[in-house]
């Protein structure tokens, strides 16, 4: 093998290597983001659901309008 081959295929993997170590910090940062976001969801959903379960049982149908 040629001495420039060998430095053209040095060079191809070194700058495979360094968009390798970028791509897994962007992979990183995302599933931080998705994790995050999954805190929050499901803090969210447990709200709505402890305000559903502080309103009345009652059947709204059986109330009265307001202007009777």
């Amino acid at each position: 093998m040629s001495e420039e081959r060998f430095i053209d295929l040095e060079s191809r993997l070194a700058h495979q290597d360094q968009l390798l170590h970028e791509l897994n910090d962007v992979v990183t940062a995302q599933q931080a983001k998705i994790t995050a976001l999954d805190e929050l969801c499901r803090s969210l959903l447990d709200r709505v659901r402890s305000m559903g379960e502080a309103m009345p049982a009652g059947d709204p149908g059986d109330e009265r309008p307001p202007h009777y």
